[in-house]
């Protein structure tokens, strides 16, 4: 993309395009791909329970649990030698093991830049005059976008394509800009780097869309409104339930699905019980119409809370782009794909059917028939539905503490004073966080003497081994009125340089001997066996026993509950099972999610 569009704009200009300048020392990076589990919200689980009939009980134990993969991309530019990281995208993946309705679905869920992209004001594939109001626009970028822009748009284009190649039939973003002042990944913009508006930031999406589509990534593009809520354009047939809408982590449709749903539920027991104080006043017994009022009840919760919300969001449904990547049909929202046939409409753009819902059109009468109202039947061409493949992600995964979350990023950068709202800043703050990419062991936060405010370099000073944030330099325990109720023990650095030492078979070699630790610790949490042959089986049992029984605890220095707390944390970040029977393992799974 860069060469062509540095050889259009030389042509516009002519020169040679050696003569122009372009964006050079450009590096995509993924650098965290991890798999993760979403628990749906309370009120929400418990009316998807009530609702779903299928297999029982390990249905409604699996009907809580979503599991997705994590990934966050990274875009750094070399600037006055230097790697700037200039660019930040949060993505969720649904495969195609995972249930409705987010099966083979993506989230765009955060999306930052920072304004430090080199060259900077350069419009792209312009000629001289910069796409000046008098000269006319390229045809290669009618809007006049810069080439920065451009860039991203590519950007997320290519990861676009890169869903479709792997069999996701489509992606949903929702276009909310944060808060004047707040920050959502990258912490302290650029003064000069506005905060886009709701309409602005809709438009950046769409335009690169629409491109999308052009280039035949993306099938067509819709709402969230328009497609599953009563009076949208491209719901055509059946009323959609809310078990239906994709729902994703930390997006807005679960948390106001959830609050609709505890409201409803919260006014029908008000109703039940000033039903019930009637009804001992003045007792008349049961009518056939009482009980249809009862039954309907029952039975309207999706209608009330689809209503609710669609209400609430009709003014924004703008915000809420579903992007299709594949073909769809236009009544019953069904994803074509092969070996199932395809009917498209030779006269209506974007109209198409499957097989089920165009024999039921072909039944109808002219008049019902599509176009409905219309004595004209078009015809349709039978194709057969794109092939894909199983969304299997062909890379490893790849864990980045510092990037398991958007929250998490900002913090270490909150907390270390990592900064982007000047050059100078960015460049120091860049190479921060390259030095974390590649010490993974290092300590995220630097600690500072309580005494004198003095920062502490890693591996200096001394840490209470009671309070949970005490530190003192050297200088300051030495002195002669200093005095500490607890017990200062000296840091040590020698896990950093051991770490830092190890060679690719050593790093291997640990992390097949931790995968066989968290097998261990979930093979001892469910096994009864007193003579259970495993090795390691009964030490670890016996951990567990003394973690309920030691008074001492983590907090107070424990060395085995200091151990048994640090695999229960490792086991639960990766944990993806809904009903896991290690220890406390639901609970840090809560805690973490509460924390993003």
């Amino acid at each position: 993309f860069l060469a062509h569009e540095r050889r259009v704009r030389a042509k516009n200009c002519g020169k040679r395009p050696d003569q122009v300048p372009t964006a050079e020392g450009i590096t995509v990076r993924i650098v965290n791909a991890n798999d993760k589990t979403f628990s749906m919200l309370p009120n929400f689980r418990e009316h998807f329970a009530s609702q779903g009939k299928r297999g029982g009980k390990a249905a409604k134990a699996d009907a809580s649990a979503l599991e997705y993969r994590s990934k966050t991309l990274l875009l750094f530019q070399k600037v006055e030698g230097v790697d700037l990281c200039l660019f930040c995208m949060h993505v969720q993946e649904y495969g195609k093991d995972c249930r409705q309705p987010n099966t083979r679905r993506a989230y765009l869920s955060y999306l930052d830049s920072v304004r430090y992209f080199k060259p900077d004001n350069i419009t792209a594939f312009a000629g001289p005059g910069r796409c000046s109001a008098e000269e006319p626009k390229p045809r290669e970028n009618p809007n006049g976008d810069s080439l920065r822009t451009l860039v991203y748009q590519e950007l997320v284009m290519g990861y676009l394509q890169y869903l479709k190649n792997r069999g996701f039939t489509s992606m949903y973003i929702w276009a909310c800009p944060p808060l004047a002042g707040d920050d959502y990944i990258f912490y302290v913009h650029p003064q000069r780097q506005k905060t886009p508006k709701s309409d602005r930031l809709r438009e950046w999406y769409l335009k690169m869309l629409r491109k999308a589509k052009d280039h035949k990534i993306v099938e067509k593009t819709s709402n969230l409104w328009d497609l599953f809520f009563e009076g949208g354009k491209d719901h055509r047939v059946d009323p959609c339930r809310a078990l239906e809408l994709p729902y994703f982590e930390g997006d807005y449709i679960p948390g106001a699905l959830d609050e609709y749903l505890s409201k409803i539920y919260q006014e029908r027991e008000e109703e039940k019980k000033a039903s019930g104080k009637k009804s001992k006043k003045t007792f008349k017994g049961s009518s056939s119409r009482g009980k249809s009022k009862r039954t309907a009840m029952s039975e309207s919760v999706d209608t009330q809370v689809m209503s609710r919300l669609g209400d609430q969001i009709k003014n924004m449904k703008e915000d809420f782009i579903m992007v299709h990547l594949q073909p769809s049909c236009s009544y019953c929202r069904k994803y074509i794909l092969a070996p199932e046939k395809r009917f498209t409409c030779k006269t209506c753009p974007n109209f198409e059917l499957c097989e089920r819902c165009y024999k039921d059109d072909c039944g109808l009468d002219e008049r019902s028939r599509h176009p409905t109202g219309s004595l004209a039947v078009h015809e349709f061409k039978e194709t057969i539905g794109p092939e894909v493949k199983d969304t299997s992600d062909p890379d490893p995964s790849m864990e980045c503490e510092i990037f398991e979350t958007r929250q998490t990023f900002l913090s270490l950068c909150q907390g270390n004073h990592y900064q982007f709202d000047t050059f100078r800043r960015a460049k120091h703050s860049s190479m921060m966080v390259l030095y974390h990419l590649h010490n993974p062991a290092a300590p995220a936060f630097t600690s500072s003497c309580n005494v004198c405010s003095r920062e502490l370099e890693p591996g200096q000073g001394f840490r209470c081994s009671v309070c949970t944030d005490y530190d003192v330099c050297a200088v300051c325990k030495n002195k002669p009125g200093f005095s500490h109720p607890h017990e200062l023990k000296k840091q040590s650095s020698q896990t950093d340089s051991r770490v830092s030492r190890m060679s690719e078979e050593e790093r291997r070699a640990r992390q097949e001997q931790l995968r066989k630790t968290m097998q261990l610790l979930v093979h001892a949490s469910s096994c009864q066996d007193k003579k259970c042959p495993h090795p390691s089986c009964f030490k670890v049992k016996m951990l567990f026993q003394h973690s309920l029984t030691c008074q001492t605890k983590a907090t107070g220095g424990c060395q085995y509950c200091r151990r048994m707390w640090a695999l229960l944390q490792l086991h639960a970040k990766s944990c993806t099972t809904p009903n896991c029977p290690v220890p406390r393992c639901r609970d840090l799974k809560q805690y973490r999610r509460f924390a993003q």
